[in-house]
């Protein structure tokens, strides 16, 4: 089979496409001939060395895919070869065949696409442990989304929009800004403007946001600290921005606001039965038509390169995917 390979700490373009044998499954595992592969800005700095996890080399990025099962391991009961599936991978989705393990891998809902597929859980799962765990967001309040356009920014929009919230989203251009509203926000800014904090505040009634959704760090969560209503929660995603902020601990007291972590992975693997509820209740919304997530941006398997590269300089609105024949 084909799959993109990691050598050594680089760049996208310094990836090979390798032959290498097909994996065979394990224990509780399915093999899946893969249809297609979501891409995700943390597949770029796992390239680069830059990523918490840091496999050994050579491996194969890609934490997500979707395809049709191909062969079972001992013990695998919920799937049969021939089965439409969706897998969190955690690594080697930028290839014609992954493993996925029972417990991460899901029937795709009905009516998704390859693509769709392929595209939609790691965000979504992201962004649904973050609000509805992590930040408790309730009807009614005020949910601010930066990176709006962003992949993470689009589903904590309409999973917002979908809890009841009402949705403010920034980013950092008009074509994105356009994107965000058409996709459920109520209101969208522009945060290269630094007017942004004080409209929250206008459009929020001088309360402020109650809660702040933050996948870029830097300067947007140092700002956010300045619009964040009473009681607000402030989630930490991720820092695209390439700066980790800090915060001094007197301005959370004063505020009285909460910043929360909100990283998925790890709980997610360490409460195996979450994910499973998670996801029934992402299909739910999606099969309601509650939340519906926009087409990714296709290319090639072959293409790889290309496709995360345009990831990196944020030329890609919502999800991005790779297609594989």
């Amino acid at each position: 089979m084909k799959a993109w390979r990691v050598h050594s700490w680089g760049e996208p373009e310094t990836m090979t496409f390798d032959d290498v044998p097909p994996p065979e499954p394990g224990p509780n595992q399915v093999r899946i001939r893969n249809r297609a592969a979501g891409l995700n800005f943390f597949d770029i700095l796992q390239v680069q060395g830059k990523y918490q996890i840091k496999p050994p080399f050579p491996f194969t990025p890609g934490a997500e895919v979707s395809g049709v099962v191909d062969a079972i391991g001992d013990g695998v009961t919920e799937f049969a070869v021939g089965d439409g599936v969706l897998a969190i991978t955690h690594g080697g989705g930028m290839a014609e065949y992954s493993i996925g393990r029972i417990g991460n891998t899901f029937p795709i809902p009905k009516g998704m696409d390859f693509p769709e597929a392929a595209a939609m859980p790691i965000v979504y799962h992201t962004s649904y442990f973050a609000l509805e765990l992590r930040a408790r967001l309730r009807k009614g309040e005020w949910l601010l989304v930066h990176a709006g356009a962003s992949g993470v920014g689009i589903s904590a929009i309409q999973l917002g929009w979908a809890f009841g919230a009402r949705v403010i989203a920034t980013a950092g251009s008009a074509d994105k800004l356009e994107f965000a509203k058409k996709l459920g926000a109520e209101h969208v800014l522009n945060y290269t403007d630094g007017t942004w904090v004080d409209q929250v505040k206008q459009i929020t009634g001088g309360r402020g946001a109650d809660v702040i959704y933050d996948p870029v760090g830097g300067d947007v969560f140092d700002l956010s600290t300045k619009c964040i209503a009473p009681g607000g929660r402030l989630l930490v995603i991720g820092f695209a921005s390439g700066r980790i902020p800090t915060i001094a601990a007197n301005r959370i007291l004063i505020k009285d606001i909460a910043i929360v972590g909100a990283l998925w992975g790890p709980y997610a693997q360490a409460h195996p039965d979450y994910l499973q509820k998670a996801h029934q209740a992402l299909t739910e919304l999606y099969e309601k038509g509650t939340v519906q997530p926009p087409k990714a941006q296709c290319y090639r398997l072959e293409q790889a390169p290309i496709a995360l590269r345009y990831l990196a300089n944020r030329k890609v609105l919502g999800k991005a995917a790779l297609t594989i024949a």
